[in-house]
C-alpha cells in the first residue's frame, strides 16, 4: 500500500485507521488520553499536603527544620491516610507540586561573621603582604 509506505507504518495500521475512521469518523482517530494507574492523591489532597508542607517541619514535630522524604511520607500520611513510598514522594513533589530538591547550606553553628570581616579586613591583606 502506498499510503503505508509514504507514512512508514505497516499496512496493517492503515487497515486499522480506516475501519476506525469508517465507524467513527475523524474523532474515532484523535489521540485519547494516556491510560494507567489513576493517582494515589486526588487534586484535594494534594492540594491539602500543599498547604501542610508550606509550614516548617517543626511545626510538624520534627526536631529540625528540613524536610526529607521519610519526613514528607509521614506528613502524607498522617494528611491524608494513604502510604507512599519515598519513590512515589518524590514524585508528589518533583511531578505534581513542582517543587524541586533544595539542599540546606552547611554552615558551622560557631560562626562568626564579624571576625570572618575582621579577618578578610586586617589578616588576608597582611598575609597576602608577605608573599
Amino acid at each position: 500500500m502506498e499510503i503505508a509506505r509514504m507514512l512508514g507504518v505497516s499496512e496493517e495500521s492503515v487497515r486499522r485507521w480506516r475501519r476506525v475512521w469508517e465507524e467513527g469518523g475523524v474523532d474515532a482517530l484523535r489521540r485519547r488520553p494516556a491510560t494507567g494507574r489513576p493517582p494515589k492523591l486526588d487534586d484535594a489532597q494534594v492540594e491539602r499536603v500543599r498547604a501542610a508542607l508550606e509550614q516548617d517541619a517543626q511545626a510538624h514535630g520534627f526536631e529540625a527544620d528540613l524536610w526529607t522524604l521519610e519526613r514528607v511520607g509521614l506528613v502524607v500520611g498522617r494528611g491524608t491516610a494513604v502510604p507512599l513510598s519515598r519513590a512515589s514522594v518524590w514524585r508528589l513533589l518533583t511531578g505534581r507540586l513542582g517543587w524541586s530538591l533544595q539542599r540546606p547550606e552547611r554552615r558551622a553553628a560557631e560562626r562568626d561573621e564579624s571576625e570572618i570581616a575582621r579577618w578578610i579586613a586586617h589578616e588576608w591583606p597582611r598575609i597576602k603582604k608577605g608573599r
